[in-house]
């Protein structure tokens, strides 16, 4: 019996979306997307396995909110990967998603539109057919998952995942995370808790069954192997930065305690560069100077993200989305491109000085140059 009384009473309409699998065929990735995506998965995972001592840069925008000028920044973005890729592996922060701790725009695929009509349709599609024209380009993409439906339409083309601060205690997230066929990020929590990381690391190592829904787009019982690449995010918190030698020193040994290797990627946002754009340049050269430090190497100290876009800082959002400037940041303000291609230039020298006697070994199935360092066999023994 179907009694309006007991059901759905706070549900203004229910809409109908594309399954996955339909999704998936009515935007496909091409070859060359689908090579770069794994591509970016196996370079990301030797990363943070310390098989490859290259350094992570995850870069771009705090959120995506119109296709072209993403477009824009992942061509010049591409470019620099290329330049960059005996000493960095460059990645493109693609973000659709944003979580609020109130209200507020929730992203491209909520709210392609920007004026609270929540096409998520149309977003899911936008979505989609920018992440495969990124791959393109030859650039992988890092996304944050939030919503645990979205990844069955977005993820085949993610190299990289993140979980937020606010969703790292979530155990819908963990055992999402579980799941998903890139390596995952968890940050530690608003406060600066980085317990609250180390955990859901450790859960999302381990196997569980959930409900989800399947590519057809049914609700089914979800079994995970568990995801071995899971690893630490620092993005700092209310009380301060977390990028210094004591805290990365504190989060290893935290990690360790766990029964973890670490590998830790440190966030030059939020409260590391305390709202700050410009402060994102700091803590990423500072992140490379731990890591290279010659007498004291914190080796397990991976790569950096980067909020990043074509102009510096944000803006508000107007009642006209035709009134928003070109390639300005409508969340998070973000470091502008001349100061962050200037800023990479300056980390791939500091890169350098520690690593003249490197040799590069090219592997056929990855487009970009792989190195491998003398001290690396040191790296290893680490636990």
């Amino acid at each position: 019996m179907n009694d309006n009384r007991i059901r759905d009473v706070r549900i203004l309409e229910a809409q109908t979306l594309l399954s996955p699998e339909q999704m998936a065929a009515a935007y496909p990735a091409t070859d060359k997307a689908a090579g770069t995506v794994l591509a970016g998965r196996e370079e990301v995972q030797r990363i943070l396995r310390r098989e490859d001592d290259r350094f992570l840069v995850i870069v771009g925008p705090c959120s995506i909110h119109e296709p072209d000028s993403a477009l824009e920044y992942a061509r010049r973005l591409a470019e620099l990967r290329t330049k960059y890729a005996d000493r960095m592996c460059i990645v493109m922060r693609v973000y659709f998603e944003k979580p609020r701790t109130t209200i507020g725009w929730r992203g491209l695929i909520v709210d392609p539109g920007i004026d609270g009509t929540s096409d998520i349709s149309r977003g899911l599609k936008m979505a989609r057919e920018l992440l495969i024209q990124v791959n393109e380009i030859g650039l992988p993409a890092g996304s944050e998952m939030l919503d645990p439906i979205v990844p069955q339409y977005t993820s085949d083309l993610v190299s990289w995942a993140s979980i937020g601060a606010r969703t790292t205690e979530s155990q819908t997230h963990r055992e999402m995370a579980s799941g998903l066929s890139m390596p995952v990020g968890f940050k530690n929590a608003t406060d600066g808790d980085v317990q609250i990381a180390v955990n859901a690391i450790v859960s999302s190592r381990h196997s569980h069954s959930f409900i989800g829904i399947n590519r057809d787009g049914a609700a089914c019982i979800m079994q995970t192997l568990g995801n071995l690449d899971s690893h630490l995010i620092l993005r700092g918190g209310k009380n301060g930065t977390n990028y210094d030698r004591d805290s990365v020193a504190a989060s290893i040994s935290a990690l360790k305690k766990a029964g973890i290797r670490p590998s830790i990627i440190v966030d030059c946002s939020h409260g590391n560069s305390q709202k700050m754009p410009e402060n994102q340049i700091g803590v990423l050269l500072e992140t490379i100077r731990l890591r290279t430090d010659a007498d004291n190497p914190l080796l397990p100290l991976c790569g950096c993200m980067i909020e990043s876009y074509l102009e510096t800082g944000c803006q508000p959002i107007t009642a006209d989305p035709s009134d928003l400037k070109y390639g300005l940041s409508i969340t998070d303000p973000c470091l502008g491109w001349d100061m962050t291609a200037s800023a990479l230039a300056e980390a791939y020298k500091l890169l350098g000085e520690k690593h003249h006697s490197t040799e590069i070994h090219v592997d056929s199935c990855s487009p970009v140059p792989r190195r491998f360092d003398r001290n690396l066999s040191a790296a290893k023994e680490e636990k």
